[in-house]
C-alpha cells in the first residue's frame, strides 16, 4: 500500500492541491491500518489480543472521512471533469464508478461493526474482516488512481489548475 501510494505522490503531487490532500488523508488512513493490523512496522511481536477500543475508533472516523471526501469532493470533480474533457475519460469513470461504490459498502459496513465497539462486543471475526477491507480498500486505491492518471494523461491542463 505504501509503494503505491508514494509512486501516486510523487507522479501527481503538486499539480492540484485537492490530490495532495486527498493523498494525503490516504496515508493517514493506510498508516492508521497498518498500526491496527499490526503489520510492519507496527507490528508487535506478542500481539495475542485485539486492539483497543480508541484505536479502531479512530481508524474509522479516518476511514469514514476518506470515503466522504472521496465521494463528495474527488470522485465529484474528477467525473465532471471526464464528461465535459473526453469521451473516453467519461467511460472510463463510469466503468470505475461503480467499483468504487462497492469498496464503499465494505467499509460502512466495517464501520457500522466496528466503530461502536466495546470490549464485551469483540467478534472473532475482526481479524477476518480487517483483512478483508485491507484487500477492498488496495483496489479502491487502484481505481481512484486509474481515475486521477487518466487527468493527468488526457486533461494535464485541468489538472495543473
Amino acid at each position: 500500500m505504501f509503494t503505491r501510494l508514494e509512486t501516486a505522490q510523487q507522479k501527481w503531487g503538486g499539480r492540484l492541491t485537492a490530490i495532495d490532500t486527498w493523498l494525503d488523508d490516504r496515508q493517514r488512513l493506510i498508516v492508521s491500518y497498518c498500526k491496527l493490523a499490526a503489520l510492519p512496522p507496527f507490528d508487535k511481536k506478542s500481539q495475542q489480543s485485539l486492539p483497543a477500543n480508541s484505536e479502531v475508533q479512530a481508524f474509522c472516523q479516518k476511514l469514514m472521512d476518506y470515503l466522504s471526501a472521496g465521494h463528495f469532493e474527488m470522485y465529484e470533480r474528477i467525473v465532471s471533469e471526464c464528461a465535459v474533457n473526453g469521451h473516453d475519460s467519461r467511460k472510463l469513470a463510469d466503468a470505475l464508478t461503480p467499483k468504487i461504490s462497492a469498496s464503499t459498502d465494505v467499509a460502512l459496513e466495517f464501520n457500522d461493526k466496528y466503530a461502536e465497539v466495546t470490549d464485551d462486543q469483540w467478534t472473532a471475526a475482526f481479524d477476518q474482516d480487517l483483512s478483508e477491507l485491507g484487500q477492498v480498500l488496495v483496489e479502491r486505491f487502484d481505481y481512484e488512481d486509474q481515475l486521477i492518471q487518466t487527468l493527468h494523461n488526457k486533461h494535464s491542463d485541468v489538472v495543473s489548475a
